[in-house]
């Protein structure tokens, strides 16, 4: 069966993109779009469920899951997030230099509504098509990925019929399969010490802050290789500039593919923390979070090779990459579902300058389209 999409399809999609942009939803305020998508799923004839993930995670709408049979028994996913990074200016998307952006100095949501768009496109094309294809489709959107794939976590992978899925989500060029993506290690700690009047009886006070500073220099940051990076993102602390201050936070990060190298800088950076607060004679408190587990698939995995295939069939060379992010496969997987983290063609994602080609928008409706049809043809 051949599905293609004409100059009507597409400017559809365009309108639909600009419509998912204009309503606000980061993490935590996904309910507009989670109603605006349910409306126009059920317009279409399909059913809509929405799980109670939103309850559990602090969201003001759970996961949307939706089906279109297909003429076969099979069914393949297609999944792509709700929420955004949090938003700095309004978004107003505008059409500049051949792509989409924000006349505003913020982010523009193309992360992850180009592929929402993209997926509700498909929907409207397929819920019309006659033949129906060999191969059913699910829908799933997610809520919270930005704070951990929170969404997805809770996502109850027993409720789909699929044998697999791809997921739409990293801000790479078309084409890219991520075959690697990291275990996220978040490092959470508060050193305390003991306050004191900085101009009166400093000698009395030990300061936190001076602790977490010894802390931080010896801690790993930046890259290490390919695979794995480590940050210190936050530092918190103090009162007053005449008090000596009593507590210090800091948060930080390990990204690794190898659970080796997990292990080994994870235990760097306690170290650093333990002898700096030790050596200040400051206590401690430490909480680890394992914010996903990383994965590695070969080129001869399934739902690998069939996107190979899709991605040729529209021209582009098939690439494998290791990404230092996670994605909704990440927590998929996790669960039990065979899962594939495809690029999107966003570019400058959660930047201020964030911006969507026509190209690489229409490319993702092009892409969904191509899975659709060799999944099918693999089905039939």
């Amino acid at each position: 069966m051949t599905l293609l999409a004409g100059q009507a399809e597409r400017e559809r999609l365009h309108a639909t993109f600009e419509a998912l942009c204009r309503i606000p939803s980061p993490t935590g305020d996904e309910r507009g779009v989670a109603d605006w998508i349910t409306r126009e799923l059920t317009g279409l004839g399909l059913a809509v469920e929405e799980d109670d993930a939103g309850a559990s995670i602090g969201s003001s709408a759970g996961n949307l899951l939706a089906a279109i049979p297909g003429s076969g028994s099979r069914a393949l996913l297609l999944c792509a997030h709700m929420d955004t990074v949090p938003l700095t200016a309004p978004v107003d998307p505008v059409r500049l230099d051949s792509g989409w952006e924000n006349a505003n100095e913020g982010i523009l949501g193309a992360d992850n509504k180009a592929a929402v768009a993209a997926i509700i496109e498909l929907a409207r094309m397929l819920a019309t098509a006659s033949p129906r294809p060999e191969i059913g489709v699910e829908l799933l959107f997610t809520v919270a990925e930005e704070t951990g794939l929170n969404g997805a976590k809770q996502f109850d992978v027993h409720r789909l019929r699929s044998d697999f899925g791809y997921v739409l989500d990293h801000a790479s060029p078309l084409g890219e399969i991520i075959t690697a993506s990291p275990t996220h290690m978040r490092i959470d700690a508060e050193i305390r010490g003991r306050a004191a009047h900085a101009g009166v009886q400093p000698e009395e006070g030990v300061n936190a802050i001076v602790a977490a500073a010894h802390a931080i220099a010896k801690m790993p940051q930046g890259r290490f290789d390919d695979e794995t990076t480590a940050n210190v993102g936050t530092v918190s602390g103090g009162t007053a500039t005449n008090v000596v201050a009593d507590r210090c936070s800091i948060s930080a990060e390990v990204r690794a593919v190898e659970q080796e190298q997990v292990d080994r800088y994870v235990t760097a950076a306690i170290d650093a923390l333990e002898d700096a607060a030790d050596t200040a004679g400051c206590d401690l408190d430490l909480h680890l979070q394992q914010m996903f587990t990383g994965y590695r698939l070969g080129p001869r995995e399934h739902s690998v090779a069939l996107a190979g295939r899709a991605l040729r069939s529209l021209g582009y060379e098939p690439r494998f990459r290791s990404s230092g992010g996670g994605a909704d496969a990440n927590a998929l997987r996790l669960n039990g579902f065979p899962c594939t983290n495809l690029a999107n063609g966003t570019e400058r994602a959660h930047q201020r300058t964030e911006r969507v080609s026509f190209a690489a928008l229409e490319g993702n409706l092009d892409l969904v389209l191509a899975l659709v049809v060799e999944a099918g043809e693999e089905a039939a």
